[in-house]
């Protein structure tokens, strides 16, 4: 027999018992209404006696199974009252939780039934309301009530699981015992009715690994050292069921997974097939360059794997390197020095793998670490050559020969066949080809003079190069500095403008002067000074070595004299100390000034000792604003002259002024001012304007023809021959020192015309008394042509 048809006895008999209970008729009223009660009081405002009637229902707190699946509707119970007398004539009512959905009532009899199948789970109590009512009247036979319907459980739920899948984790090699993760499953029977809520939990599926504990479910490991290497994931099915656990309850399941995590508990391991690995690389390889990759194997995971690798020994642990790639836990070996396969061929190494994250429960499984041996081979190439040094410095003699050999570089094939080298020099660092080598042993010799002061180092590069094969060449740079020869002599270090005073004392200091060279001698430059041996004994100045580089000018008499000598020439010659001695020869020019009592100059120039010979300052400075005046006046003259409109000289031919001469005019010599303006000659600009001729007729105009610009050559005798060559070549024109220019001399006067020359025209004699009038100026000719005539 299965548990669900024992279920169904077990509901039947509580039924039939409990029907049999409420049929029996009640044996006992509801407490607090046995006995007629008359309580007083006010209610309201009235102020009325209230009375309360006998009450005569006959029930009891009604219970009722859940769950009810018999043919005809269950059974509650029946309401009935002493006031029935059983003819129909009172009315149940019932009101409430369910009341006329769930339950029914028989308004005849006060037979209750539920209509329906009720769920505890779903609701486990009803509160409810019953009165009777007299038909005929409507009145209430009884007050209002109260009542209470229960719901009795049966096992009729499973329990259930808060989750239908747990996940949870344990450390790989966590001891016996070792709390996983705890479950919980609830039952919504009644848990204070019986065992339908009592729930017990046991392993389905996850044995012997895990055990759950059966009334708090916690699962819990079963075994020691459970490894993750070996397996990971675990999928444990855990029962819960009720009744205790007894046959018969309900029962639920869910499913756990548990995963081991990984702890540090294995070393790193070289496969057996890297214990000896072999590389190679080419001797060429620069620093840094992989060569390969080794790898020790770790089962663990993340942290727990991490390796660090290095090279614990061997005879190539200072020429390669290994790095460790994070990414891969890979160890890179990389080369750490320049390799030569000449010198070694062959290198050991030992490498060690190592857990940079140990776990001290975990250090007697053994030593956390692995090595392997690598051997690297190094490959010979073809390398270029070699010179035997990194750079060559050398130092030759400005004055040293065309063709001298100054140094000589040595480069060879650092290869086994030593091929032969041929050097040359590098054309682009040695523009001027100074320089040149011979291309069999290195050497280097001049080809062009050298001068330290133009070029004191020569920067160039040699290449070798292997005749075998020209594709293997190498260079290397040659630094040449250039030695100093005393080969320049000593000067002034700059021009010198040197004064003497004309009340110089005799012993005084007018000049300190120095020298420099271009020469740079080891030891510093030295310089003598002295006068050349014509002027060794100077009857005016002499020279004083300051045994500094410097030398002072020295007076040798007192006082001086411009109108005598204003200038003096001294030659002073300076001397270098370095071998073979050079020198020169510089001189200084003396000028004789005027100077205050104090020693300040004043004045060196000839013209203003001539001035100041004869005439005061102030006498000096009222001719020099007469002169500014004068010039002033000349210069608004000229342009008040030139802005005056210009009138033809020759207007008609009965121009009375065509007989007006000049007769000490005597055609134009030199010191002609009057017929010729030298000045025009000296000013290009004049000279150069294009002007109309006055001596020719308006009607044949000549345009003087332009000529080259005369602006470079002002001289006035050039200027004359030029002017006379090109009048000569022009058959019109007139001859150029023919020519004058008659001034205009304005309006005639208000006197009229003085002359006699008129008096033929009139007609009889004319009278000149009004000379009289004209003042005492005019006296004597008013006396002369107003008098009587005389004999």
């Amino acid at each position: 027999m299965n548990s669900w048809t024992t279920a169904q006895q077990v509901i039947l008999l509580w039924s039939c018992m409990l029907h049999a209970v409420h049929m029996m008729p009640s044996q006992k009223r509801t407490n607090k209404h046995s006995q007629s009660e008359r309580i007083t009081g006010l209610s309201g405002n009235d102020g009325e006696t209230l009375h309360r009637t006998k009450r005569g229902w006959m029930w009891n707190q009604f219970f009722l199974l859940e769950e009810y699946t018999g043919p005809d509707t269950q059974y509650v119970g029946k309401l009935h009252t002493d006031q029935d007398k059983g003819d129909g004539n009172l009315k149940y009512i019932l009101t409430g939780d369910g009341a006329g959905s769930l339950f029914i009532i028989d308004e005849n009899t006060g037979d209750i039934h539920a209509a329906k199948k009720l769920d505890r789970e779903e609701k486990s109590l009803y509160v409810l309301r019953a009165k009777a009512i007299d038909r005929k009247t409507g009145r209430q036979v009884e007050p209002e009530s109260e009542f209470i319907i229960k719901i009795h459980d049966i096992n009729d739920n499973e329990p259930k699981f808060t989750k239908d899948m747990y996940t949870a984790s344990i450390p790989e090699m966590s001891g016996v015992g070792t709390s996983v993760i705890q479950v919980t499953a609830t039952d919504a029977d009644d848990a204070n009715y019986g065992n339908s809520a009592k729930v017990v939990y046991s392993i389905l599926q996850g044995q012997p690994y895990f055990s759950v504990d059966p009334e708090t479910g916690i699962i819990k490991t079963a075994l020691p050292d459970m490894s993750r290497e070996n397996r990971e994931q675990y999928q444990v099915v855990i029962q819960a069921k009720d009744m205790g656990g007894q046959m018969g309850g309900l029962s639920g399941t869910t499913t756990v997974n548990i995963t081991l995590t990984d702890v540090n508990d294995n070393p790193p391991r070289f496969p057996q097939s890297m214990e000896h690995l072999r590389f190679s690389s080419p001797e060429s390889a620069p620093p840094g360059t992989p060569l390969g990759r080794i790898k020790a194997n770790d089962p663990d995971l993340g942290e727990n794997a991490e390796i660090e690798y290095s090279i614990s020994n061997g005879d190539g642990s200072d020429m390669f390197d290994i790095i460790t790639d994070k990414d891969t836990q890979e160890g890179i070996i990389t080369v750490k020095k320049q390799l030569d396969f000449e010198n070694k061929m062959l290198y050991t190494l030992r490498v060690e793998a190592t857990n940079t994250h140990l776990d001290p429960r975990f250090l007697q499984l053994g030593p956390f670490k692995d090595t392997a041996l690598v051997k690297i081979s190094v490959e010979d190439i073809d390398e270029p050559p070699v010179f035997n040094r990194p750079s060559y410095l050398i130092e030759v003699d400005e004055d040293a020969k065309e063709g001298s050999i100054i140094g000589q570089v040595v480069a060879q094939d650092p290869d086994v066949t030593k091929n032969t080298i041929k050097y040359s020099v590098d054309r682009h660092t040695d523009l001027d080809r100074i320089f040149n080598i011979y291309s069999g042993n290195g050497s280097l010799f001049i080809s062009k003079p050298l001068d330290r002061e133009e070029t004191p180092w020569h920067n160039i590069t040699v290449i070798a190069t292997e005749i075998n094969n020209p594709k293997q060449s190498s260079q290397i740079p040659v630094f040449i500095r250039i030695l100093d020869i005393n080969d320049h002599a000593p000067e002034f270090a700059k021009y010198y403008e040197t004064f003497v005073c004309e009340n110089a004392k005799a012993g005084q200091l007018i000049q300190t002067v120095s020298a420099v060279d271009k020469d740079e001698p080891p030891r510093g430059h030295k310089f003598f000074f002295e006068l050349v041996p014509e002027f060794a004994v100077h009857p005016n100045f002499s020279i004083v070595d300051n045994k500094d580089n410097t030398a002072g000018i020295m007076t040798r008499r007192n006082g001086y004299s411009r109108s005598k000598t204003s200038t003096y020439l001294l030659p002073v010659i300076i001397f270098d100390n370095d071998y073979p001695i050079q020198s020169s020869t510089g001189t200084l020019t003396i000028r004789v000034c005027a100077c205050d009592s104090r020693g300040n100059m004043q004045s060196c120039n000839a013209e203003a000792l001539l001035l100041s010979a004869g005439l005061s300052t102030g006498a000096l400075v009222a001719i020099f604003l007469c002169i500014i005046i004068l010039l002033v006046l000349v210069v608004l003259f000229a342009a008040l002259k030139r802005q005056r409109k210009k009138e033809p000289l020759i207007i008609s031919k009965d121009d009375v002024r065509d007989n007006i001469v000049t007769y000490n005019d005597e055609g134009g010599g030199e010191e002609d001012t009057q017929a010729f303006d030298i000045g025009t000659l000296r000013n290009p600009e004049a000279r150069e304007e294009s002007k109309m001729r006055r001596d020719v007729i308006p009607e044949t105009i000549f345009q003087i023809r332009r000529t080259t610009p005369l602006w470079e050559n002002i001289d006035v005798q050039d200027f004359i021959h030029r002017r006379l060559k090109e009048n000569d070549s022009d058959p019109a024109a007139p001859p150029y020192d023919s020519l004058a220019t008659y001034a205009y001399e304005g309006n005639d006067s208000i006197a009229n015309s003085l002359s006699s020359l008129e008096s033929l025209t009139t007609d009889g004699n004319q009278d000149y008394d009004y000379l009289s009038d004209w003042g005492p100026r005019f006296k004597k000719l008013a006396d002369m042509y107003g008098g009587e005539d005389s004999d």
